[in-house]
C-alpha cells in the first residue's frame, strides 16, 4: 500500500514566525514598540510637490506584486520634502494619484512616482507588512509550492 501524499493532506504554512517580544504592561506606556494610538496606523494622505520629474522623490521603495507584498518606503532621505511631510520607513503606500498601488509590480511603481511632479499619495504604517518584505523564505517557497491562502 503506497504511503499518502503528505502535502495534499496537509496544507502548505508559511514558516514560523516569533511572537513580538513581550512587554510587561507597567512599561507599555513608555516604550516605543508599543503603542494603543491605532490613529497612528491609519491611512493618510500627503502631497508631495518636485519641481521637475528628474528631481529626486526623497524616499526609496522596496517590495511590488512580484514580491507577493505590497510597496513600501524603505528609506526617507533626512530633510527632504519627503521627510517634512511625515514619510517614514515602514509605510505601505496604497494609492498615487488614484493608481492602486495594493497590486503594482516594483518598476511599475517607481514609474508612477517618478513621471508626476505632483504626487497625491495615501499611505498607511505597516511594519509587519514591511518586515515581511525582508523575508527571502517566503517568497522563495510561495513560489516553488505555491499555496492559495498565503499570498
Amino acid at each position: 500500500m503506497a504511503s499518502p501524499d503528505l502535502n495534499a493532506i496537509f496544507p502548505c504554512l508559511p514558516p514560523y514566525e516569533a511572537p513580538p517580544r513581550w512587554i510587561p504592561p507597567e512599561d507599555r506606556i513608555n516604550n516605543p514598540d508599543y503603542s494603543t494610538d491605532l490613529r497612528h496606523f491609519l491611512p493618510r494622505s500627503l502631497v508631495l510637490k518636485r519641481n521637475k520629474t528628474s528631481e529626486a522623490l526623497g524616499f526609496n521603495v522596496r517590495g511590488g506584486k512580484e514580491h507577493h507584498c505590497g510597496i513600501f518606503v524603505s528609506k526617507v532621505m533626512p530633510n527632504s520634502e519627503a521627510d517634512r511631510l511625515g514619510l517614514k520607513e515602514g509605510d505601505q503606500i496604497l494609492m498615487v494619484n488614484d493608481a492602486d498601488f495594493e497590486s503594482l509590480d516594483h518598476a511599475d511603481a517607481v514609474k508612477v512616482l517618478k513621471m508626476n511632479t505632483s504626487i497625491q499619495m495615501v499611505v498607511r504604517y505597516f511594519p509587519y507588512g514591511y518586515e515581511r518584505t525582508y523575508d527571502k523564505n517566503r517568497h522563495q517557497s510561495s513560489s516553488s509550492n505555491p499555496s492559495p491562502g498565503y499570498r
